[in-house]
């Protein structure tokens, strides 16, 4: 087997550009330890994830699959097989707003070089032509720099700010969205 590939594993979920991005299953885990036990990765969230963080986040991912086809994927780079981080799609809910937003997490060394904003352009096309959305949007927290360029670069615009509860303190993000017509 090649380097990122596990038995139940086999079958891409999407397979695009440079990425493949496949389910996430429990052999996943070592691969998302290295990532979310990450500070660097992480510090959005202000604290790297446990092991066991790690497992249930895996676990709720096979939840999200069921309910809606759709949550965050693991991402490997098509030339070398690597694992890269995680990216997708993810339901949410704030105030009475009810959608998707796009998600991802790379690891640094992936840093730079353009898979976060394919990794949204493959996500945006995906919800547009398979989900049949018409809006997508983005949560980000307001000191995330490179993920707000990430969302403008990618054609999403600022809606609004508001507070999101997490780990005993309250955490500003901006809310962004984008209108999915004519991709």
């Amino acid at each position: 087997m090649k380097k990122g590939e596990h038995d139940s594993k086999e079958i891409p979920f999407l397979e695009k550009g440079r990425l493949i991005f496949r389910k996430l299953v429990p052999e996943h885990v070592d691969e998302l330890k290295a990532l979310m036990g990450n500070l660097a990765v992480m510090y959005a969230w202000e604290h790297p994830f446990s092991d066991e963080q790690v497992e249930n986040w895996t676990q709720k991912q096979l939840s999200f699959y069921a309910q809606d086809g759709v949550g965050y994927f693991a991402a490997y780079e098509k030339s070398s097989g690597n694992f890269i981080g995680q990216a997708g799609l993810h339901r949410f809910e704030l105030d009475n707003l009810n959608g998707f937003e796009v998600c991802y997490m790379l690891l640094p060394q992936y840093w730079h070089k353009g898979y976060a904003t394919e990794s949204v352009a493959i996500f945006s096309e995906y919800a547009c032509h398979k989900l049949s959305l018409n809006v997508l949007y983005a949560q980000i927290k307001s000191n995330n720099q490179p993920s707000i360029a990430v969302a403008e670069k990618s054609g999403f615009r600022r809606q609004g700010v508001f507070s999101k509860y997490y780990n005993g303190k309250d955490m500003e993000h901006f809310l962004y969205m984008k209108e999915l017509g004519g991709i």
